[in-house]
């Protein structure tokens, strides 16, 4: 069983330093959840990415995926029909919930479900104000005239 722990008395005291604090509360959580079902993250060209998950037999409306704050959350959540009496039940079809905290610049381009696989693309763009851009250095000539500089020596003291 997981112990929640409290960390707001460490945000009072810290300036800038709440999303680590939300990291390690993260990440406490995510011990605690299982990994069913199983994904693939897949780097699929420079910037973009795309995560699959084996999602085998829910539909289109049992699935819901919501994109916040650099958190990504896709949910699983099957309807369950009574008029159905199972002798054997080995598919698994319980709920889910996996979040995937994304990098900044990154967002969702779009999903789709195909053959029991989600697939949810991401895209990573850069702005164009962050992105490096190279400075070209210019020559100028010197200051007062076109000949090469006058030296300017110090007078001795008498």
């Amino acid at each position: 069983m997981a112990t929640s722990f409290d960390y707001s008395p460490l945000f009072r005291s810290s300036v800038g330093f709440d999303r680590v604090f939300n990291l390690l509360e993260n990440a406490q959580r995510a011990r605690s959840v299982s990994d069913w079902p199983p994904y693939d993250i897949v780097k699929t060209g420079d910037d973009s990415y795309r995560i699959a998950i084996a999602v085998a037999g829910f539909a289109h409306d049992d699935l819901d995926i919501t994109f916040q704050s650099n958190l990504l959350t896709v949910t699983g959540k099957k309807q369950e029909t009574a008029a159905e009496a199972y002798l054997h039940r080995g598919i698994a079809g319980r709920s889910f919930e996996h979040r995937f905290e994304l990098a900044d610049h990154v967002r969702v381009s779009g999903a789709d479900l195909k053959n029991g696989l989600l697939s949810v693309n991401l895209v990573r763009e850069v702005p164009e104000e962050m992105k490096p851009r190279r400075i070209t250095i210019e020559t100028a000539p010197a200051l007062g005239s076109t000949s090469s500089p006058a030296q300017i020596e110090a007078k001795k003291a008498a």
